[in-house]
């Protein structure tokens, strides 16, 4: 059977649109399926100044993949900080990790994704070059309290106790007072006539003394004669 050229040109016009209809379908299958290049990693502060990192899957396939952050020291793993499993989407789907890194800290994002992906996140993630800074909150200021009345116990009494405010009264003693030379007299209960019959007194002892022994020499001349 003899096939004209026209049928043989047809035959190989479809040729061509089935391979490149092919080919179109092989690249647009290539860039649904999950990539390396759909994962990007940021360490940032949250509102209450502590360190994250946040892993971002932009995966338009939707293939659930697991992250797994490392801390690197001189280029090997230092500690895990942590896994999370994230399912991309085509506007970006992420995942958060507590970490108080340090400036210009080292990390190694890895991501496994069934058979498709199992590797690390290219160029990994090098922190900031400056801490986050802890937010603290003054302490609020204490409004001072209003003094206190005292009450009515407290208030002291208008009138004095006797017994220690009110000096006594001064009794006036309006009695003669003695006189200067007879003080002492008055304070032994003499009266100021005894000096007096003292010297009278003395006076006649001398008197009857002297009687007495004149009486005797008489009498001793008398029996002499």
């Amino acid at each position: 059977m003899t096939i004209s050229s026209r049928t043989a040109r047809s035959v190989r016009i479809l040729g061509v649109a089935s391979a490149t209809a092919a080919l179109a379908l092989g690249v647009a299958g290539n860039a649904l399926a999950c990539n390396i290049r759909d994962f990007s990693a940021a360490a940032s502060c949250d509102g209450n100044g502590k360190g994250v990192i946040t892993v971002t899957d932009k995966d338009a396939s939707g293939k659930e993949a697991t992250v797994t952050v490392y801390l690197e020291s001189n280029g090997a793993d230092a500690k895990k900080v942590g896994e999370q499993t994230v399912t991309g989407t085509r506007e970006g789907a992420t995942v958060t990790f507590s970490e108080d890194w340090a400036p210009n800290a080292q990390y190694r994002i890895h991501i496994k994704a069934g058979n498709i992906v199992d590797e690390d996140v290219k160029s990994g993630l090098t922190t900031p070059s400056e801490a986050c800074k802890s937010e603290t909150t003054p302490p609020a200021t204490q409004t001072p309290k209003p003094s206190e009345t005292p009450s009515s116990s407290t208030t002291p009494s208008a009138t004095p106790s006797q017994s220690g405010s009110t000096a006594p009264a001064t009794t006036v003693d309006n009695s003669p007072s003695p006189a200067a030379g007879s003080s002492n007299l008055a304070e032994t209960g003499a009266s100021s006539s005894t000096p007096l019959i003292a010297g009278v007194a003395g006076g006649l002892v001398v008197i009857g003394g002297g009687a007495v022994f004149f009486g005797m020499r008489r009498r001793g001349a008398t029996k002499a004669d």
